[in-house]
């Protein structure tokens, strides 16, 4: 769908830029070497996971599914989304976007290893996607998706969901 005609436009609209509480989601995505999926945002050239709003009538998971195919052309299944983490906190996931937009984003990050279909970026969100080790992303990085792989490493130390 893209930001026009969305959820969060239709409330833009009425509210101009004055911040706004978001719920949405991120997938960090696996391929089998243990490559994460990043995409470069078109707006402000920075790297990030797959990531977006939700739109009346999602939850977390149909949010996570629709944004990956929106912004990269791949496909998951929602039964094999894992939840490993949630980022709320305002210091880190406060954004004002280059418009002058403001939101306060709580996600629910998953976690997915299988997908379908062909990797295109979606040409009006995303510059390029690639797959690349998580420990080095590329830059430079939306500092919200470098807590986010803090969290999953912590996650996948501990088995223990992450939250901040």
């Amino acid at each position: 769908m893209g930001y026009v005609g969305s959820y969060l436009w239709s409330l833009r609209q009425r509210v101009g830029s004055r911040p706004l509480l978001v719920p949405g989601a991120q997938i960090l995505l696996l391929d089998g070497d243990g490559r994460a999926l990043f995409q470069q945002r078109a707006d402000s050239g920075v790297w990030e996971l797959p990531a977006g709003a939700c739109e009346e009538g999602d939850d977390f998971a149909d949010t996570a599914v629709r944004e990956l195919a929106e912004e990269t052309g791949l496909r998951v299944d929602r039964a094999d989304l894992i939840p490993f983490a949630s980022l709320s906190d305002p210091g880190v996931h406060t954004l004002t976007y280059p418009n002058g937009d403001v939101t306060h984003c709580f996600a629910l990050c998953f976690l997915a290893r299988t997908w379908s279909g062909e990797l295109v970026p979606g040409p009006d969100e995303v510059l390029q996607a690639e797959f690349r080790d998580p420990d080095d992303p590329p830059a430079p990085l939306h500092p919200p998706t470098a807590v986010v792989l803090d969290m999953f490493r912590e996650f996948s130390a501990t088995g223990r969901f992450q939250a901040r």
